[in-house]
């Protein structure tokens, strides 16, 4: 059965759906059948991996019963447009409204190895749901002042979840993002996740650069836009690869890809 993992964050602007991104894309060149689900109305990851707008049927679809979850899979992505806001409002009415994703993604979980739940910037109803279905949760933040805030606020409806509804939710990590750790102010944000969370602290930090902007404008990885800073996506990957404790043949296939991106050599076109 497919791992399930919730990516989200407290706000927007942390890079959350860029990770979502690229850690599929890595996940994908080692060999894993990868889905993503986007659950933010805004569609941005939908847009990230270039799904045309008005594709249908959608993750809003999904959730009110119109469609079936395997017909609405895109080149392995489910996708979300302005429709899942109504979706959304729907379900709030609903009995049983917060097992409703699980239910849904129930007949695809064997077709997959990783499914990524990209929540919505916010936790409301919709991150809810990503984590009622999902085994594991995945916070990201982005390296400021308020990102200890962020990341215990978080926290909380995880563990709500994990009370209520989920009690087999783990809690996978944090990926600190946008970080300049030439800063001071980086440097110690970091520092202060490491001191209050340890080693649910991803170790590599993800540069901030507007490469990411552009290559999301192309709707191209950055793996193949610049691998010189897909290294540390790389390298974060093979992180959540050793945490998620697959088999040990995919951790050992993203090795030779991160060195030849470490000499800015292209690694394998994406499939």
């Amino acid at each position: 059965m497919a791992h399930k993992i919730a990516v989200l964050s407290q706000k927007g602007g942390t890079g959350k759906t860029t990770a979502v991104r690229h850690i599929a894309d890595v996940f994908r060149l080692a060999g894993l059948r990868v889905l993503a689900v986007d659950l933010d109305p805004q569609g941005n990851l939908s847009d990230y991996f270039d799904i045309p707008p008005d594709a249908e049927p959608t993750i809003a679809d999904v959730l009110a019963g119109r469609a079936q979850v395997a017909e609405s899979i895109h080149e392995d992505l489910i996708p979300a447009n302005l429709t899942l806001a109504e979706a959304e409002l729907m379900l709030g009415g609903k009995m049983g409204r917060e097992l409703t994703l699980r239910r849904a993604l129930k007949p695809i979980e064997g077709d997959f190895d990783v499914i990524f739940l990209d929540c919505p910037p916010n936790l409301g109803l919709l991150t809810v749901n990503a984590l009622v279905a999902a085994d594991y949760a995945l916070l990201t933040t982005e390296a400021q002042y308020f990102a200890m805030q962020g990341v215990e606020q978080a926290l909380e409806v995880i563990e709500l979840a994990r009370d209520n509804l989920n009690p087999e939710l783990e809690w996978l990590g944090i990926i600190l993002n946008i970080a300049d750790m030439r800063t001071r102010h980086s440097r110690e944000a970091f520092d202060s996740l490491r001191e209050h969370f340890g080693d649910k602290l991803i170790g590599t930090t993800i540069r901030a650069s507007i490469a990411y902007a552009e290559s999301a404008e192309r709707a191209q990885s950055i793996i193949d836009y610049r691998p010189d800073l897909a290294v540390d996506y790389l390298s974060v990957a093979d992180e959540l690869l050793r945490r998620l404790a697959l088999e040990p043949g995919f951790h050992g296939r993203v090795k030779p890809i991160r060195r030849s991106a470490t000499h800015h050599g292209r690694p394998p076109p994406l499939r």
